[in-house]
């Protein structure tokens, strides 16, 4: 199982980014996808999800209106969309697979990619 995101990087204040994940090793379609975060100093919170068809997202308070999760089950790739970027936004953001079966839960996260959001 392999999960590789791409995209992060230095972006000004107001700035724009797009995460890329790509699964391998597993069946992409059968698990929902999600995107967490983690800043130093503080614990990995989850900042979006999308379900395995990708028909139902859901967004942390602090990401709505700002970010859109989305995910392609042909290229087994999800998408996480930052827009108006804020320097608090400056994290590790991390793609995690996660499928719910009779005995338990299926859980994969990938290494992550660093975003900073400076001037």
């Amino acid at each position: 199982v392999q999960l590789v995101e791409s995209g992060g990087g230095l972006v000004q204040p107001g700035g724009s980014l797009r995460l890329s994940c790509v699964a391998s090793g597993f069946t992409f379609s059968n698990y929902h996808m999600n995107w967490g975060r983690q800043a130093p100093g503080k614990e990995r919170e989850l900042v979006a999800a999308i379900s395995s068809t990708g028909t139902n997202t859901n967004y942390a308070d602090f990401v709505k209106g700002r970010f859109t999760i989305s995910r392609d089950n042909a290229k087994n790739t999800v998408y996480l969309q930052l827009n108006s970027l804020k320097p608090e936004d400056t994290a590790v953001y991390f793609c995690n697979a996660r499928q719910f079966t009779t005995w338990g839960v299926n859980d994969y996260w990938g290494q992550g990619t660093q975003v900073t959001v400076s001037s």
